[in-house]
């Protein structure tokens, strides 16, 4: 796989980057962030194939109830939801409280 990312894939990345530790946002809001609107699902598709996994974190991306995603592609499941709770998060059920936990742009 290539290390060079598609232009709206290096958008999604940047826009991930920005998400705190301790923090979650949701795939439709990474496609706002990041000038995509409306393309919740490719902010997926491009975060499935994160080549930078430990520098991007897109463990820190759910859906938009706050669930995981079953299918991450770093170990699963359990291995965002471990992610998660090492640095605070959390995780109920396979969720995340986004009244709690969402980013919503403050540091």
């Amino acid at each position: 796989m290539s290390r060079t990312p598609t232009p709206f894939a290096a958008d999604v990345y940047r826009a991930v980057t920005q998400i705190p530790k301790g923090k979650v946002a949701t795939y439709s809001q990474i496609a706002l962030m990041s000038g995509h609107r409306g393309a919740a699902r490719a902010v997926g598709n491009a975060l499935h194939v994160n080549p930078f996994f430990g520098s991007v974190p897109c463990h820190r991306v759910v859906n938009a109830s706050g669930a995981l995603a079953p299918d991450f592609a770093f170990g699963g499941v359990d291995a965002q939801r471990r992610l998660l709770e090492g640095e605070g998060v959390v995780v109920k059920d396979g969720k995340v409280d986004l009244e709690e936990y969402q980013w919503i742009g403050e540091e």
